[in-house]
């Protein structure tokens, strides 16, 4: 049986070693008058059916508080005895006299201050008096009806043998979707036709739509596997999948380049962390742990945002943290459940604060309500069946043991999770629906089981599971319009879909031959797509002026100085650096770049080429360490003035084919507080040291070329007014599925909007100049590109004469807008 804090046996034993307040056991006696007790709604007489009448209201208006492992006010209802035993106030019935039992004058608002429930909706007349009745009666309650803490859905691993493939159903996916069809009375749909089945595919692989040549191309294929060598190529696209999917896990992991937290350091970015994670296929094990127990590349999504001034106890770093993490990873919404035992869910402020805890520079005290309690959190992870946490150990050991318990076997809501939330975003309607309600049920459990486990015994390849997913059947089947609330939800194939914010702004750059300028986020794309980093002669160290600084060290201000004498001019040269906490970079006296205030414990590229001459060169790197910061966080004690601090550094120098490569090392010189005398730099260790563990990456952005690849994905860049008005979010909280439905902002943007005026006029302008076809081939190729295939005739005529001929940029500007209100345009079918 489970067991629970205020568990029946342990106040049964409390109340034996007269422990217990008095009141606890006094009778439970109303205190309602002669004529108080008057004005009660009379007992029912008909005969109570408890799991017809009492199960119901106790559902409805009670177990939110007093069951489900939640015993507010020492008071459970989880089985029969538990009610009887009652809570601090006293044993709330009286077997066989209801007028004196103290959960009638609860339940009848007789007496406010004791009205009960204390929030939503009260107890009707009717059922006061079916209540009394109940008691009356002598509170019938069959023992097998019981109110304990549901078993977890979704959490325990199901290993499935998929059905026998039958023709045309030899994805297991589509195997198990027969059954459910059959169940269900449905028959299978033909498939979409090539064109739509390659515009959705392209769209969901990779965010654009297909170039009118490899179109036509893919039409004009005979061969019957086209569709899944398509399906290969475009996942196999490690840059155009990346910078797709980047826009999905920044939602998810709350990372963006611009607001709140960015400017005063208080917010960091985990952008080149999460787009090599992606251009390399990371299996998804991986990515989780190395985002729950983080180096210096992952720790933004943990460290959460510190926001400025008073902030609800809710809000610190580490409960951020603690809410994040579940929703994410394990689909359960803990937000309700970090102010106070949560009212939607069977999750306790006491689940919330046991895994912020994890997180927490020290002991976490609790706030319920935002009120200080006087207790503070026990270290625990609420899925106890999967493991548990070791209270005593260090905070980072607890973030290893956090990150074993979810990426471990035992965990199957890990996989469950993503696989819902893939199913969602390529079907428009998830498995389990909320996607972040992962303790209800799927509407296919073997479904959902079988994906998971495949999943899990293909390494977690993320590659694999969308493989599976877009070659189905069920994926080519028509688009429907899904209208079913959850209860009533069939499949009959993938929802009618919007483009997203950045697939509409990508798409209509790419139509307008209107790349972006620049991205707003410093990492090199060339580190992240080809590893290179083994090809370096040299090995850099951490290094910092006093010895254990890893550990901790005194806030200070340090120059780090090397003297490099070069036979020649080189050819090429940059710098991979990092540092902690921040740094500024000065090459012969010249200032090359620098970090932010905090949060610049991130490899850094900086090309330097030009700048370093044949002789002697001067390089200077001037890295601060920062105390605590200003007590933002709840979680910063400010007594610990110490904290970790060091420089690395690997400076790529080559002329022609001689490697004059230098890394930080002991011959380094290190200048404290601007003393006089400077000393050898203090060697701490690797690239894999902790607190940073920057690792192979830090070599491999070491090694990299310049970053010269165009910039055509929004994924790049900070959200402008059109992508904000097409719901692209400001990423402060999770944001796992965007709004679907179509916004008055949206309309008024779309028809009046300067940045999306802007856009076409420009780009009009660019494609008239660049014109050297007639009018009407200009108006097929942009019916090409926009819809993905070729105007009709009176389409054709209209475009004609609204372009004009010659073409003028105002006519073309006007097709544009045009095409882009389009449904078929703005639509995924």
């Amino acid at each position: 049986m489970p067991t629970f804090p205020h568990s029946l046996r342990a106040r049964a034993w409390l109340a034996g070693a007269g422990l217990l307040l008095a009141g606890a056991v006094a009778p439970g006696h109303a205190a309602l008058t002669a004529e108080q007790r008057a004005t009660l709604p009379s007992a029912s007489v008909a005969r109570v059916d408890f799991a017809r009448d009492i199960q119901p209201i106790f559902e409805a208006s009670c177990v939110q508080c007093h069951a489900r492992g939640k015993a507010k006010g020492s008071f459970s209802l989880e089985t029969r005895e538990d009610f009887l035993l009652g809570g601090d106030t006293g044993p709330p019935a009286i077997v066989g006299n209801s007028a004196e039992s103290l959960v009638v004058e609860m339940i009848s608002g007789l007496t406010p201050d004791l009205l009960m429930p204390k929030k939503g909706k009260r107890l009707t007349a009717e059922q006061v008096a079916v209540f009394r009745a109940w008691i009356d009666q002598g509170l019938p309650w069959p023992e097998a009806i019981t109110f304990f803490k549901h078993e977890p859905a979704n959490l325990k691993p199901r290993p499935l043998t998929a059905p026998a493939a039958a023709p045309g159903l030899e994805n297991p996916v589509d195997a198990w979707l027969d059954r459910y069809f059959q169940a269900k009375g449905l028959a299978w749909s033909k498939p979409v036709d090539d064109r739509v089945y390659a515009r959705r595919v392209w769209f969901d692989t990779i965010g654009l739509p297909p170039p009118p040549e490899e179109l036509e191309a893919f039409v004009a294929d005979t061969a019957p596997d086209k569709r899944a060598r398509l399906v290969t190529r475009l996942l196999g696209d490690s840059q155009a999948y990346a910078e797709h999917w980047l826009s999905f896990w920044n939602d998810l992991l709350r990372n963006d380049y611009k607001g709140t937290g960015y400017i005063d350091g208080g917010r960091k970015q985990i952008t080149g962390w999460l787009y090599r994670a992606l251009a390399r296929n990371q299996p998804y094990d991986e990515f989780v742990a190395e985002l729950v127990h983080p180096g210096s590349e992952a720790e933004g999504f943990t460290r959460g945002i510190l926001w400025r001034g008073a902030v609800n106890a809710s809000m610190v770093p580490p409960m951020q943290a603690s809410q994040n993490i579940s929703q994410v990873f394990l689909g359960v919404n803990l937000k309700c459940a970090s102010c106070h035992d949560s009212f939607i869910n069977e999750y306790t402020l006491a689940d919330a604060y046991g895994l912020a805890s994890i997180y927490a520079n020290g002991p976490l005290e609790i706030a319920e309500c935002d009120k200080p309690t006087g207790q503070y959190a026990a270290v625990k992870f609420f899925y106890p069946e999967l493991g548990e946490l070791t209270p005593a150990s260090s905070p980072d050991a607890r973030k290893q043991q956090l990150a074993d318990l979810l990426t471990g076997k035992g965990n199957g809501r890990l996989p469950r999770t993503l696989v819902n939330r893939l199913w969602q975003r390529l079907f428009g309607y998830g498995l389990v629906e909320p996607v972040d309600e992962m303790d209800r049920p799927a509407w296919s459990p073997e479904l959902l089981d079988w994906l998971a486990e495949d999943m899990v015994a293909h390494r977690y390849d993320i590659k694999h599971t969308l493989t599976r997913l877009l070659t189905s059947r069920a994926y080519q089947l028509p688009s429907v319009n899904v209208g079913e609330t959850e209860e009533h939800y069939v499949f009959r194939g993938p929802a009618v879909r919007r483009l997203t914010a950045e697939q509409f702004t990508d798409t209509l750059r790419q139509l307008t031959r209107s790349p972006y300028g620049k991205a707003d986020t410093r990492f090199n794309r060339q580190a992240a797509l080809v590893r290179r980093g083994s090809t370096l002669p040299l090995q850099p160290s951490w290094i910092w002026a006093t010895p254990g600084a890893d550990t901790a060290a005194a806030p200070a201000s340090v120059v780090f100085r090397r003297t490099l004498t070069l036979a020649v001019a080189p050819t090429e040269a940059s710098i991979a650096l990092a540092a902690d906490d921040n740094y500024s970079l000065r090459i012969n006296g010249t200032a090359f770049g620098s970090s932010g205030r905090r949060a610049s414990t991130t490899t850094d590229f900086i090309d330097l080429t030009g700048h370093l001459c044949q002789g002697e060169n001067t390089v200077e790197i001037i890295a601060e360490n920062l105390g605590p910061d200003d007590a933002r966080s709840a979680s910063i004690d400010p007594a610990a003035i110490a904290n970790p601090a060091g420089v690395i550094a690997y400076l790529r120098i080559r002329a022609d084919t001689t490697v004059l490569d230098v890394v930080t090392d002991a011959t380094w010189t290190a200048t404290v507080n601007k003393a006089q005398e400077a000393q050898p730099a203090v060697v701490l260790g690797g690239i894999d040291l902790a607190p940073w563990r920057v690792g192979a990456h830090f070599l491999d952005v070491a090694a990299a070329p310049r970053d010269t690849l165009p910039v055509t994905r929004s994924a790049l860049v900070a959200a402008d007014p059109l992508m904000v008005a097409l719901g692209r979010p400001n990423r402060e909280q999770v944001v796992t599925v965007r709004q679907a439905g179509a916004t008055t902002l949206q309309a008024l943007e779309l028809t009046n909007g300067g940045t999306l005026a802007a856009l076409l006029r420009q780009g009009a302008t660019k494609i008239v100049a660049e014109a050297s076809a007639p009018a009407g081939a200009l108006v097929s190729s942009l019916y090409r590109q926009a819809l993905g295939r070729p105007p009709t005739a009176s389409e054709s005529g209209l475009a004609a004469s609204l372009v004009g001929a010659p073409a003028r940029a105002e006519g073309v500007e006007d097709l544009l807008w045009a095409l882009t209100m389009l449904p078929e345009f703005q639509l995924i079918r």
